[in-house]
């Protein structure tokens, strides 16, 4: 599974506005409303199952990272967001520090399987520092397209 295989690139966010952990999320997920990817009528229902994920631990994982992420029933399959934040949000991390870089994912419930391998391919990404810090340098979709897509050749290198 590749990133371009689930991230919507027309609702990746260069520039987040929102400065408070839940309105990042309702920010996303109004991106993946806005891309077609989750109905209007289930865009609360999924910030709330998001939220509610939360409440159990914080999906800051340090580094300046987050991965909040949801099953829900109004996704068909496995989407994903990337946004980035300019000045920083705090999301309550494991290490205390603001979190720069989030993906969002929301995945059917009765497709586990696809919610686990995506946000395993995440955190492989996110582990590497270059990926991190070019993503936090990248201003606009594309440049985030672009790099993801670096990233899923580079899989492609290491699987041949």
């Amino acid at each position: 599974m590749k990133l371009t295989d689930f991230v919507v690139k027309s609702a990746i966010v260069p520039d987040l506005k929102a400065t408070s952990k839940e309105d990042v999320i309702r920010e996303m997920v109004a991106s993946l409303k806005n891309s077609g990817n989750i109905k209007a009528e289930d865009e609360n229902a999924v910030v709330e199952a998001i939220l509610k994920r939360e409440e159990l631990g914080s999906t800051g994982i340090g580094n300046g990272v987050a991965v909040p992420h949801t099953k829900h029933p109004s996704a068909d399959q496995l989407v994903a967001t990337v946004a980035i934040s300019r000045g920083g949000v705090d999301f309550s991390s494991l290490d205390g520090e603001s979190v720069f870089i989030l993906f969002l994912l929301v995945s059917p419930p009765d497709r586990p399987g696809d919610h686990l391998r995506g946000l395993e391919n995440i955190s492989r990404h996110l582990r590497s520092q270059d990926f991190c810090n070019f993503l936090k340098q990248s201003k606009t979709t594309a440049d985030i397209w672009e790099l993801l897509t670096e990233a899923d050749s580079s899989d492609d290198e290491e699987e041949t």
